[in-house]
């Protein structure tokens, strides 16, 4: 028994993302006991997408018991604008809610104790914890999937701002662009993520593709129209990490997300642009989120745990030495 848990406790941690959810039971030390995905049904509106939240949380805790583990509490992790304080889901883009009591409505449906948060803010929580950014201080984590947003970290802390920090894919990069979800146009969104780069691709060629890997795959083989929009879309987000740049002055940039899986063929021309555009700002590393899509779901798990010790009559929690392993 450590820190007066024992060995068959968990917690759930939920990554609720645009196309799919990711959810596990997780130990003390964040190891997973038990891992499970499902599609998030954002077609079929805000309502529906809530029930299937509530859904994956009732079956983890389902299968929590039949291994006779004890759930402590939920972590849940959704994308767009997060008031993590009074656990609303402010509004989302990609899914559609507004003003959503969502841990309360979650709580009302399963009996678990959920913490709320943000999921690119719980990976970068974890990254900071576990991951690439362990030991950094000033930090933008940038996660590039269905949307493009960042967690900020300053000076060791994060900067939320009643959950409307690090909204990096709606700084508008090509004004009078393409319309994004937000109502601008232009945004580094319309650009820059596995969506838009298929859909820019398929646009000046009539060729379609199912994503970026495709577009990448493509480059791989000299594609001339599969270079001019990855040109296009690291050039983009190169441009919205210097303007983050400039104003936060972080020491290093991690880059997740499924767009990152494509490696140095992302880092290495984001670095190069990178460079070319700085003056007289503090030059942060630029490297690849070590947890991959793991992330969500571990800053979930460490938002569960946090709550746990942070209730009443807990002894205070230890720093979480974990060693994490693929979910």
């Amino acid at each position: 028994m450590r820190d007066g848990f024992g060995p068959g406790e968990c917690v759930v941690g939920l990554d609720v993302g645009g196309t799919g959810m990711k959810g596990a039971l997780l130990d003390r030390e964040l190891r997973p006991l038990f891992v499970a995905r499902r599609p998030t049904p954002r077609g079929e509106g805000p309502d529906v997408v809530v029930s299937e939240i509530a859904a994956a949380l009732t079956s983890l805790a389902q299968q929590a018991a039949d291994q006779d583990l004890a759930v402590r509490g939920a972590g849940v992790v959704v994308p767009g604008i997060v008031d993590e304080d009074m656990a609303r889901a402010v509004w989302s883009g990609n899914i559609g809610w507004r003003d959503l009591p969502l841990a309360e409505l979650l709580e009302s449906r399963t009996g678990l104790a959920v913490t709320l948060g943000h999921d690119v803010r719980a990976g970068g929580y974890a990254e900071s914890e576990l991951g690439a950014a362990r030991g950094a201080k000033d930090v933008l984590f940038v996660a590039i999937g269905t949307g493009v947003s960042a967690a900020v970290i300053c000076d060791g802390r994060p900067v939320v701002a009643g959950g409307f920090a690090g909204e990096l894919g709606h700084l508008v990069i090509e004004p009078g662009g393409s319309p994004c979800v937000c109502g601008a146009q232009g945004c580094l969104e319309t650009v820059a993520t596995a969506s838009a780069i298929a859909s820019s691709y398929t646009a000046r060629t009539g060729r379609t593709v199912k994503g970026a890997s495709d577009v990448t795959t493509l480059l791989g083989e000299g594609d001339a129209e599969a270079q001019t929009i990855w040109d296009r879309a690291t050039d983009a987000l190169a441009a919205s990490l210097v303007m983050a740049t400039t104003l936060l002055g972080p020491e290093l940039i991690v880059l997740g997300g499924g767009l990152a899986e494509a490696g140095d063929l992302l880092l290495e021309p984001v670095r190069t642009r990178l460079e070319e555009r700085f003056t007289f700002q503090r030059r942060p590393g630029v490297v690849r989120a070590a947890l991959g899509d793991a992330a969500g779901c571990l800053g979930a798990g460490l938002y569960a745990w946090r709550a746990v010790y942070d209730a009443p009559g807990t002894q205070p929690a230890e720093s979480v030495e974990a060693t994490v392993r693929p979910l």
